[in-house]
């Protein structure tokens, strides 16, 4: 037994050397860290310390008293069995070196050839498979839990490791996605000035036009502005009317006691109230036509809803890019068409076709972008891509502002597009994807291009990693997300999630003037603030967690949002209202930051997209709800605020009940707590 032990002893360092003689290759040209972050250690010092039992070493149950002879001949045939496979780990660990040698600055290649080259022993079991984690840091190996395996291949990307993680060639790419939400941003926030409500009075006769406004608001007692007095105002003369004017007296005797009114059928709008020419008043869209200011602004995100639903599917059947330049092209293409409304039937169908198609330019330029990268930069790309939103809204009430008219604002805000499309000679597809299509070719010319832009070396025999992932056996349906208890929870709490995030942020943009004050200024401060809620956001979202600050930023725009409403109709303390609001907005941004990364990180790799296109649902019913918000504020004036306030309050406890993804891998295909 002695022998049989020390032989197994001698078997297991001689294969410890074997694979620190791999990993030396792997670090010719790198600095590996420990867990900490504190002790280098290189191929010229990694040793690993003979005292301590070694984590590929298996236990040693030769001082059971129990073990039979027959185990013991097992023990004998598996350590003679080692004889191969460290001959294997000797070869592909010099291969790695000579590689490493080769090719310079493209080392990391190594790393996927060695991951995808997992050897495994006699039985059938996994021998040593390890890896080095992308750039979130971290450790790897076989004692993390047991998704380490999948996680690996997960984190590891064989595209990064050839053109690298986050070069110059992807921040170029992220920055050119971003600006596609610059046009998208213009258009689900021009109906704030586009259909601004304006002051408005039943019309003169054309014979009265002479007559001051606020003479003949209150002769025709029209203040109220969608009725006035049932007069025959056609047969009276101009001298009669001077005479009214100067004795009121002499009005109430005219029209007697007859206090019967009429609706009006024609409005006069005022010119001086900063409002500018509305479809408002292009149409009449008063009094009883009031509503279909709503309904014009439903279509639109009713189109957003449903292009929220289809563009992911779309996305994946066509690809990134193809959905991204169809759509931007179908954008630019409404948006300068609504230059020309010939009816407001017509105007409404093309903001409903344009909301369809912007969101799909929203949704396939975020994917594109973080399919650019891989690890811990796809959270930062997404959220780079979110920039442009807050710099556009600050943007267009400039523009509103200086035009003071919605055909003319329509123009400015769709010429923009024209020049993205040209992008299309710039932006290629997403390597990732053509390489899940077997589109190997175009990677290759992908992949050659960023490399060089990066000043990066590729190896000679790089088109041997280039090969399609292994595909879903199945693909889940809606219904799988009820299926466990853990997808259950995540599920019912990020369908609540999404409807409170959606209704209370496009809440806060689509209602600015109807919270008092200049709404130009408003909308300009709405956006001011999102800048540092999404940069504060990036950087302390590794600090505490999405989890945490995820909740924290609902229940604070809860709290401000309570405040402003207690300060409802207040208004020698306009100012600290419009103070609250601004905090609200800046809160709520954060969290719509965090929302959509949070949210992928926690379903599993196989319905990922599933449960993402359920949560679209959810949103796209608060987007159908948000322009009927500000109808609250006709029945009481508080209302509104004191909605935002309930529903932000409601998501931030909801979040809690979420796991916490901080130091945590995504989640992959399969997780034990999916099949509980």
């Amino acid at each position: 037994m002695p022998t049989k032990r020390n032989a197994r002893r001698n078997s297991s360092n001689a294969l410890e050397e074997e694979v620190l003689e791999l990993l030396g290759g792997l670090a010719a040209k790198n600095t590996f860290h420990t867990a900490n972050g504190e002790n280098k250690i290189t191929a010229h010092n990694w040793k690993m310390p003979t005292s301590q039992p070694s984590s590929l070493e298996h236990d040693d149950d030769s001082t059971n008293p129990n073990k039979t002879s027959n185990q013991a001949d097992n023990d004998q045939k598996n350590s003679t069995t080692t004889g191969p496979n460290e001959s294997n780990l000797t070869k592909r660990g010099s291969q790695s070196h000579n590689a490493e040698e080769h090719r310079g600055s493209a080392g990391s290649t190594a790393i996927t050839q060695h991951r995808n080259s997992g050897s495994r022993d006699s039985n059938g079991g996994k021998a040593v498979d390890l890896y080095i984690r992308g750039p979130d840091g971290g450790g790897g190996g076989g004692g993390g839990g047991s998704d380490s395996v999948e996680d690996a291949g997960e984190e590891t990307d064989v595209i990064g490791d050839l053109v690298g993680h986050f070069g110059k060639w992807q921040f170029l790419m992220t920055i050119l996605l971003s600006l596609f939400q610059v046009p998208n941003t213009f258009h689900i926030s021009s109906s704030i000035y586009q259909a601004a409500s304006k002051d408005f009075w039943c019309k003169r006769p054309t014979h009265l036009q002479h007559l001051p406004v606020d003479v003949w608001r209150n002769l025709s007692n029209s203040n109220d502005n969608c009725f006035q007095n049932l007069v025959d105002w056609g047969g009276i003369s101009n001298e009669t009317m001077q005479q009214l004017q100067q004795q009121g007296s002499v009005f109430k005797s005219f029209i007697g006691n007859n206090e019967t009114r009429r609706a009006c059928s024609a409005w006069e709008y005022a010119v001086d109230d900063n409002v500018g020419n509305s479809w408002t008043s292009q149409w009449d869209l008063v009094c009883d036509k009031e509503y279909l200011k709503n309904v014009a602004e439903m279509f639109f995100l009713l189109g957003v809803a449903t292009g929220g639903i289809i563009s992911g599917y779309l996305s994946d059947k066509f690809g990134r890019k193809t959905m991204l330049f169809i759509s931007a092209v179908l954008q630019t293409i409404f948006g300068l068409a609504l230059y020309f409304p010939h009816s407001f039937e017509f105007y409404i169908t093309l903001r409903a076709l344009l909301g369809l198609v912007s969101v799909s330019v929203t949704y396939s330029g975020l994917i594109l972008a973080i399919e650019y990268v891989d690890g811990k930069w796809r959270t930062i790309a997404g959220m780079y891509n979110l920039f442009p939103l807050p710099i556009s809204y600050m943007a267009i009430s400039g523009i509103a502002y200086l035009t003071q008219d919605y055909q003319r604002l329509q123009l400015c805000i769709g010429i923009p597009g024209i020049f993205l499309c040209f992008l299309w000679f710039v932006v290629p597809e997403s390597p990732r994807w053509l390489l899940v299509k077997g589109r190997i070719d175009e990677v290759k010319q992908i992949v050659e291009a960023a490399a060089h832009f990066n000043k990066r070396d590729l190896p000679s025999d790089y088109e041997t990693l280039l090969k399609p992932p292994p595909q879903e056996e199945n693909s889940q349906d809606f219904f799988y997300l009820f299926k466990s208890r853990y997808l259950r929870r995540i599920t019912i709490c990020f369908l609540c999630i999404w409807f409170t995030m959606n209704l209370a942020y496009y809440g806060f943009i689509l209602n600015m003037n109807t919270f008092g004050g200049n709404v130009y200024l408003n909308s300009a401060l709405a956006g001011l603030v999102e800048i540092p809620a999404i940069a504060i956001a990036m950087y302390i979202i590794s600090k505490v967690g999405k989890k945490w600050l995820f909740s924290g930023t609902l229940i604070c725009a809860g709290i401000a949002c309570c405040c402003a409403a207690i300060t409802e109709g207040k208004e020698d303390i306009l100012w600290l209202k419009i103070t609250f609001i601004m905090i609200g907005k800046f809160t709520i941004s954060a969290g719509n930051t965090i929302m959509p990364v949070y949210t992928a990180e926690l379903y599993p790799t196989a319905i990922r997209n599933v449960g993402v296109g359920a949560c679209n649902v959810a949103a796209g019913l608060a987007l159908i709800l948000t322009p009927y918000l500000s109808l609250l504020n006709k029945i009481e004036d508080h209302l509104l605020m004191s909605l935002l306030t309930a529903w932000c309050l409601f998501g931030g406890f909801v979040v809690l009940f979420l796991p916490e993804t901080m130091k945590q891998h995504a989640a992959n295909t399969k997780t034990k707590e999916e099949k509980c």
